[in-house]
């Protein structure tokens, strides 16, 4: 079977995500490897007709990627933390992006409040993890860490394609 992904290249002008888009993106949060037909489907559209709307929603960056989601603890790596990492002047610098490098680092965020950046690793013991603290502390800008280990996790998932809207029209005085 030949891929067709390539054949017609053609530009997708930007547009909004509609309802549609937004039932395509939610189905394949679920399940990414869900077939086309089935997604067709669920979402009330041809197979081929999704399966454009997907290129499209590739080219426009709303889909990053497909990707697999996997067990911390059976992988060896049971224990997660946060850590927020104080900094001397800005957080952002090569030094602490590389940890980025390093396979035990998931996330690095900028942040505002009491902490410059917010880490999140999954490692296998605490050793583990006062090893990744000690090369933390090592870099010159680094002044302070706190960290928070994840007791247990009650929900994780990547962001959804669904919006709340009524969380922008609720009063927020009480």
């Amino acid at each position: 079977m030949q891929k067709t992904d390539s054949l017609q290249k053609r530009a997708f002008p930007p547009r909004e995500i509609d309802a549609t888009d937004r039932k395509i993106l939610g189905e394949l949060a679920r399940d990414a490897s869900v077939s086309f037909a089935r997604l067709g489907e669920a979402v009330g559209l041809s197979a081929p007709a999704v399966h454009e709307r997907v290129k499209r929603l590739k080219a426009q960056g709303v889909i990053r990627g497909t990707v697999a989601h996997l067990d911390g603890a059976r992988l060896g790596k049971p224990l997660l933390a946060f850590v927020h990492v104080t900094t001397k002047g800005w957080g952002k610098t090569r030094a602490l992006m590389s940890l980025a490098d390093l396979p035990e680092v998931e996330e690095i965020h900028s942040a505002t409040g009491d902490t410059c950046l917010i880490i999140k690793v999954r490692v296998a013991s605490s050793l583990a993890l006062e090893g990744l603290l000690s090369r933390i502390y090592d870099l010159p800008e680094v002044r302070a860490t706190q960290t928070y280990v994840a007791l247990s996790t009650h929900l994780e998932r990547s962001p959804q394609a669904e919006v709340t809207q009524a969380l922008e029209e609720a009063e927020t005085l009480r």
